[in-house]
């Protein structure tokens, strides 16, 4: 019903459904919508014997069909805005009263309830047809200069669709700054700028078979004005949208990283709307033959600060480690980059290490600088912490960091994850509580880097029916 703008008529039309299955047998049985421009039918479809039922109080009109061994109880409900000039009622009525209020409010909602620019040309149509008007046609331009084009039309007979396309594709659409008359073929049609904060974003075109009312046009003329203004907010969250997740990307390995010899894999989901920039990362590269440097961290907060310290690590990390800087070293250095950026600055939780690989397995040497505990897993099942927490970076320009070592035999699995694993919540719980994640990882035996990783990540996802508010990065390795 709010798709079809017909909010108004919605009691009526739920009384009819319970009016239509109360003399429904206790039998299977599918209702039916149906709009067709000037009403809704709800019909009733069960397998059954020929019968008749009592008239739905509420049904301009009522019946039984039968096709084949389908009985299709059906009746209808008239929705202002049909030709039997019902529109012309309904907006004397309430342009003197709380309808009209209503149904600028509810517009409202409808308009405001997405932020997608695609879609505010279909809702305001689907609004104005067949309350205002009997078909509309919303034409939209990405800037001032540039030409219209069609965004989306409706009319209340959706057969008439095409024809009205064809005729509108042949009429020129005024662009001027107020309402204009529509020259389209035999139709009563006006046209309504969409202006937001001083720019012009398109145009509503309406088409009645009568004149249009002064009413009608003030009602079309406000809704103009609250469709621009959606259309103008979905635009501008769209874009910010659009810059962040390139900003993200921009923060984050250009492609998963490729280790040949070594069995890794990474996940990454950043949380929130999308117009939010997460402070979690990774990475993953190569420094020399059979050796890579890897990184696992979580800057405080979101946003453009979050993301200027995010991308201050990732790029030191990869440039002072191909400078040859040992990682104890690279962790120092960043340290006093964070702390130099002053008042911008943000603390930093870090896992980062260096990978040779040896006939034997794996040799890392690492540093946890304040990050969730690295998790070493044994072949035989066994799970046990292998790096001590040192200092969080940001925080203490006193702080000394210490690298430590730690070799994998073939089979082992070395696990680092941020926060977002750790601390995802449901209830008062937190995943890792009593050691949980741990015990998840336990039951990883024998699988490889990235069904370890996958199988964590379902984990975090099933823990709580609600969505995480924390982005969540995953590093897996495992020694061949």
């Amino acid at each position: 019903m709010t798709a079809w703008a017909a909010m108004s008529a919605s009691p009526e039309a739920e009384r009819l459904v319970r009016d239509l299955i109360g003399v429904t047998p206790a039998e299977p049985f599918d209702v039916v919508w149906l709009h067709h421009g000037e009403y809704v039918q709800v019909e009733v479809r069960e397998k059954a014997e020929r019968s008749t039922f009592g008239t739905p109080p509420d049904a301009a009109e009522w019946g039984v069909t039968f096709t084949g061994q389908t009985r299709t109880r059906w009746a209808r409900i008239d929705l202002p805005g049909g030709a039997s000039g019902a529109s012309e009622e309904w907006v004397a009525e309430t342009a003197a009263g709380p309808g009209w209020l209503g149904f600028l409010a509810d517009a409202s909602d409808l308009l405001a309830g997405t932020l997608d620019p695609d879609m505010v040309p279909a809702i305001i149509a689907q609004i104005v047809v067949p309350r205002l008007a009997t078909w509309c046609a919303v034409y939209t331009a990405e800037h001032a200069w540039e030409p219209l084009r069609p965004a989306y039309l409706w009319h209340s007979d959706e057969t008439q669709i095409d024809a009205l396309r064809e005729l509108l594709d042949e009429t020129p659409i005024p662009s001027g700054e107020g309402p204009a008359v529509l020259h389209a073929g035999e139709w009563q049609s006006l046209a309504f700028p969409l202006t937001a904060r001083g720019r012009r974003l398109g145009v509503l075109c309406l088409g009645r078979h009568d004149s249009f009312p002064e009413e009608v046009m003030q009602l079309a003329e406000d809704l103009g004005r609250r469709a621009a203004l959606a259309m103008d907010n979905a635009r501008l969250y769209a874009q910010q949208a659009a810059a962040n997740r390139a900003l993200q990307r921009s923060l984050l390995p250009p492609e998963e990283p490729k280790t040949p010899g070594l069995d890794s894999h990474v996940v990454y989901e950043p949380a929130g709307e999308t117009n939010e920039v997460g402070g979690d990362f990774y990475d993953l590269f190569p420094i020399r033959e059979g050796v890579w440097r890897f990184a696992i961290g979580d800057v405080c907060g979101t946003g453009p600060e979050a993301a200027a310290v995010t991308g201050l690590a990732r790029h030191t990390l990869r440039l002072l480690a191909r400078e040859g800087y040992a990682v104890a070293d690279v962790v120092d250095r960043l340290n006093q980059a964070i702390l130099d950026e002053g008042e911008r600055a943000r603390f930093l939780t870090l896992l980062h290490g260096e990978i040779m690989r040896t006939d034997q397995g794996l040799d890392i040497r690492l540093v946890s600088a304040g990050h969730p505990e690295a998790l070493r897993l044994r072949p035989s099942g066994v799970v046990d912490v292998v790096a001590s927490p040192q200092s969080l970076l940001g925080v203490f320009p006193e702080a000394d960091f210490h690298e430590e070592t730690l070799h994998l035999d073939p089979g082992d699995v070395l696990l680092g994850v941020t926060d977002g694993v750790t601390e995802r919540r449901s209830g008062t719980r937190l995943l890792d509580d009593d050691g949980g994640l741990a015990k998840l990882l336990a039951e990883c035996v024998d699988l490889s880097a990235r069904a370890v990783a996958e199988r964590i990540r379902r984990a975090v996802q099933d823990f709580a029916l609600e969505p995480s508010a924390d982005d969540l990065a995953i590093l897996v390795l495992r020694a061949p």
